[in-house]
């Protein structure tokens, strides 16, 4: 999760968020690159008393400022067309769970289950444990396989909502009646803070979202305990 004094992203616990992690370092790279340049021109224009005539009035010069500027487009865009159709695949879930957005907390519910289902609220700070973090806590976490596809049916039920978790880089906005799908595959076992993204009231700021992603063996436990309870 972030950290105090935090510059770049969160470490990525999915496939998708590294693959977002490398295109920002190719996009940053490049936008260095010409921001040096323009720099460097100004100085030596600001600086020099001299005047090359050939760059008042040169078509070589206007042909490559207007040819490079395309290929540098082309160097962002292809890899991000790559990204988009990467975070739009949903190949053969292993598991569907839909998160319902409310005022203000969020409910889950497993449907590859008869009766696994729960409300997410986020837990007060009076009564948080030690270790545990203020606004990003929740009672009910969403409990996944690690490795395992996961496919996130996200609707509202009031107002609009967003459902995001950056480790994974997951963010889906949940609108009333419609159902939005994302999905994505946690590459490690851990615990991954998400918050609602879509300002939807008074207490916006107090709809956490947790994951926790554990094996698959631990996950089988898990909902066995909680279809028992049910």
């Amino acid at each position: 999760m972030a950290h105090p004094s935090q510059l770049g992203f969160q470490d990525a616990a999915s496939p998708v968020m590294e693959e977002l992690l490398h295109f920002h370092d190719h996009a940053l790279m490049i936008v260095f690159l010409i921001s040096t340049l323009v720099l460097y021109i100004i100085v030596a224009m600001v600086t020099t008393k001299l005047t090359n005539k050939n760059i008042l009035d040169s078509q070589e010069i206007e042909i490559i400022w207007t040819i490079l500027p395309a290929i540098i487009l082309i160097l962002i865009a292809l890899p991000s067309l790559r990204i988009l159709y990467l975070m739009d695949e949903i190949n053969d879930p292993h598991l569907t769970i839909k998160a319902m957005g409310h005022q203000w907390y969020w409910s889950y519910e497993y449907t590859d289950y008869e009766a696994l289902g729960f409300d997410s609220y986020m837990i007060p700070t009076q009564d948080l444990a030690p270790g545990q973090f203020r606004l990003l806590e929740a009672d009910h976490r969403m409990v996944i396989p690690v490795e395992s596809p996961v496919r996130v049916l996200v609707s509202a039920e009031d107002v609009l909502h967003s459902w995001a978790v950056p480790s994974l880089g997951v963010k889906m906005d949940a609108v009333p009646g419609r159902l939005n799908q994302t999905a994505f595959i946690a590459s490690r076992p851990g615990v991954f803070y998400g918050q609602c993204s879509e300002i939807c009231g008074a207490n916006h700021s107090f709809m956490p979202i947790v994951v926790e992603a554990v094996p698959l063996k631990h996950f089988e436990n898990w909902s066995s305990l909680m279809l028992e309870d049910a």
